[in-house]
């Protein structure tokens, strides 16, 4: 994250002045607000921003049906903060189980507090992304996560970004690969120049290289006038090539000259056109699978794959999936006949226990389908049709004690980011028993270190 003051709404009626001044001395940009309209306003603001419900000073009932709205805001991620006799409270459960990013339950050290308020900063920043105006341009407008896959993504899309080399991106289909270029190209120093996508698999071999290279009047029949190619329009800008596993060997010789080169030759032209521009490609396929079977260049693979970033699949993102399926309603809510609060219990459930073979993509579909088909406040798994027949059941014993063994561990470290040896402690077992679980489970094991930076600043 830049070195700007980070924005903090902190709703209380009790200011606790030891915490107020350790978070100024972070960093933080503090505005107390003492009512839910005061932090409505606030929320409104285009600055993305954490936020602190401090539940200990006592709303009433009322108060806690008129904060559901201030705490909708997309652009703020907040922090609960409740007693344990409050915990009970259902209506306080459903609020922070709806609403908000993460919670504390107090007394606890003021911290554990500010670590919370890091992350949930983090993913709010991340939400909102470089501008606004930027962000618009994809399917949700930014790219939504907070997971430790999404994490290195972001930090890998910012070191990418400052320089100039090919990037080639792999993932499965529905990851948000395009979404992934344009966050570079808008993080670099090309951001107020052109980016322009063609997608490889979806036009016709015949036209492909008149799409990239553009044609000279005359140049084929029908071709009444000259036409700029999809390169010389990204030029000075960033072009991004998807699918490129589909470009057929002849225009992946006319890339590879372009490339080599710099310069352009439209069909039916005779001067070579020298054109600046940054490649980003991205496929669903192994390239080196396509390569070992002659169907994709080596030379131009190598020309291409200069920097890699890889798109996490869905399922490997963890407490990811429950967010940006709130972002998605949040976003598509408007389409439903009801007002809606959230997901209910077993919609929740049924959202973690499938695989997502569609990812990011398929979610998207499934949510904004139950908005407008959901005949209640809450959307179920019904509503998302996510019955046991979609996948959720589990074929052995072995696959339930692996599959709950995952999701602990996965909370528990999304609760002490970086920190192995709380995370241990919560789940009952040793460090070391923690690692062997991690690594048979095929999970990354972060080193412990209690002094490191909170996880969504990385």
């Amino acid at each position: 994250m830049d070195a700007s003051p980070r924005n903090l709404i902190y709703l209380t009626r009790t200011l606790d002045q030891t915490l107020r001044d350790l978070l100024a001395d972070r960093g933080w940009s503090i505005r107390v607000v003492g009512s839910s309209r005061e932090a409505e306003r606030e929320a409104s603001r285009n600055a993305a921003s954490a936020g602190l419900l401090d539940l200990s000073s006592q709303f009433d009932k009322h108060e806690l049906a008129s904060l559901e709205r201030c705490l909708t805001a997309s652009k703020v991620g907040w922090v609960a903060a409740a007693t344990v006799d409050q915990m009970a409270d259902p209506a306080i459960r459903r609020l922070i189980r709806d609403y908000c990013f993460d919670y504390v339950t107090l007394p606890c050290p003021d911290e554990k507090i500010v670590n919370a308020l890091g992350h949930a900063y983090g993913m709010a920043a991340l939400t909102v992304g470089p501008s606004e105006a930027a962000a618009a341009q994809g399917p949700l407008g930014e790219m939504v996560g907070a997971s430790e896959a999404m994490l290195r993504l972001f930090r890998a899309i910012r070191k990418v970004s400052a320089t100039d080399a090919p990037v080639y991106i792999h993932g499965e289909s529905g990851t948000g690969k395009e979404l992934c270029a344009q966050a570079i190209h808008e993080h670099s120093a090309r951001r107020r120049a052109p980016f322009v996508a063609i997608n490889c698999g979806a036009i016709s071999p015949q036209l492909l290289l008149s799409e990239l290279f553009g044609y000279e009047r005359g140049a084929f029949t029908g071709a009444n006038q000259r036409k700029i190619g999809r390169i010389e329009a990204a030029h000075t800008g960033t072009l991004f090539l998807d699918e490129i596993g589909d470009l057929p060997l002849e225009a992946q010789a006319s890339l590879l000259r372009f490339l080599q080169e710099g310069t352009i030759d439209r069909l039916g032209g005779f001067d070579p056109i020298p054109v600046d521009v940054r490649v980003i490609s991205a496929t669903h396929f192994d390239l080196q699978v396509l390569m070992g079977e002659g169907r994709f260049r080596s030379d131009l693979f190598h020309r291409l794959c200069v920097l890699r970033i890889d798109n996490p699949p869905l399922r490997a993102r963890g407490k990811d999936i429950e967010v940006l399926a709130r972002h998605v309603l949040e976003r598509y809510k408007s389409d439903a006949s009801r007002t809606l609060r959230g997901f209910s219990d077993d919609g929740v459930r049924a959202l973690y226990n499938y695989e997502w073979p569609g990812n990011v993509r398929e979610l998207i579909n499934r949510v904004r389908r139950a908005i407008v088909m959901t005949d209640g406040r809450l959307v179920t798994a019904a509503d998302l049709e996510l019955g046991q027949s979609q996948g959720t059941e589990l074929k052995t014993l072995a696959e339930a004690r692996e599959r709950a063994e995952r999701e602990a561990i996965e909370l528990a470290l999304e609760r002490h980011p970086g920190r192995l040896v709380d995370a241990a402690r919560e789940l009952g077992i040793s460090r070391v028993t923690l690692y062997r679980l991690m690594s048979a489970l095929g999970m990354s094991t972060p080193r412990d270190d209690r002094d490191l930076p909170e996880a969504a600043e990385g």
